[in-house]
């Protein structure tokens, strides 16, 4: 066994860097997008990711990288959708996700986490209960990748179990910290996922792949009042449970 490349056999050097990373990992609302993003950077963030975790070694994972053209061209498309949805709202039903993000009942403590990080948000930004014109604004900051210069879809084959959800959340992760590691931020993005109809044809996806989510990459914008706003945790002693 070679010490210098067993897994088993590595030894994290500095602990605390990699809780950093953790730590301060958070969804990233206003990007530089003059700013671009290497593409080396990205494909060693995304070889570090690929040791995530699977299922029997399924690595169910399929990634898009946007940039440039194809990344503003698809911000065009979603965006229009979007706009056209918030002027016509039946034209709800031609744009929907392919699995359930979220539950179709909300029970405490979920829904009142979720109108917490909702109203917190908006809040920040100003915005108040019935300002619609400004929600929709807000949200559709989603489609635009928040102005990151990089906007990655994952997708996976629709025969895979609800397990590689569970896979690709680790891999997801992954991303993330890597990302952190090397001074970028991420938005993990559900949003996207009711106009898979528009993103899978644009990316060159298979008609057996599904969108699992989006996310942004690139370099916070430090002075956004927005990249202010983190979510609260719960304390370990609330999720836990010790048994001897």
């Amino acid at each position: 066994m070679n010490p210098e490349t067993s897994q088993v056999a590595t030894v994290v050097a500095d602990p605390a860097s990699v809780d950093a990373a953790i730590a301060s990992r958070f969804s990233c609302r206003a990007f530089l997008r003059e700013k671009e993003v290497p593409r080396p950077l990205i494909e060693e963030i995304l070889e570090v990711a690929r040791r995530a975790a699977s299922g029997t070694n399924t690595q169910p994972w399929n990634v898009y990288v946007l940039q440039g053209e194809s990344r503003d061209t698809l911000v065009d498309k979603v965006c229009a959708a979007h706009d056209a949805i918030y002027k016509d709202p039946s034209l709800v039903d031609e744009y929907r996700e392919e699995y359930d993000y979220y539950p179709e009942k909300w029970v405490s403590p979920y829904i009142d986490r979720r109108r917490e990080n909702g109203w917190s948000l908006y809040g920040l930004l100003g915005i108040a209960k019935g300002e619609k014109d400004k929600m929709h604004a807000q949200h559709q900051r989603n489609y635009r990748f928040f102005d990151a210069p990089v906007g990655f879809m994952f997708t996976m084959e629709r025969v895979m179990g609800r397990g590689s959800l569970m896979d690709y959340g680790m891999f997801l992760q992954n991303i993330m910290l890597a990302a952190r590691a090397r001074g970028l931020h991420t938005c993990p993005q559900a949003a996207w996922n009711s106009f898979a109809r528009i993103i899978l044809p644009h990316v060159g996806a298979r008609d057996t792949e599904m969108l699992v989510c989006g996310m942004s990459l690139g370099y916070a914008d430090l002075e956004a009042p927005v990249n202010g706003f983190h979510t609260p945790r719960e304390p370990v002693a609330g999720f836990t449970r010790w048994l001897d």
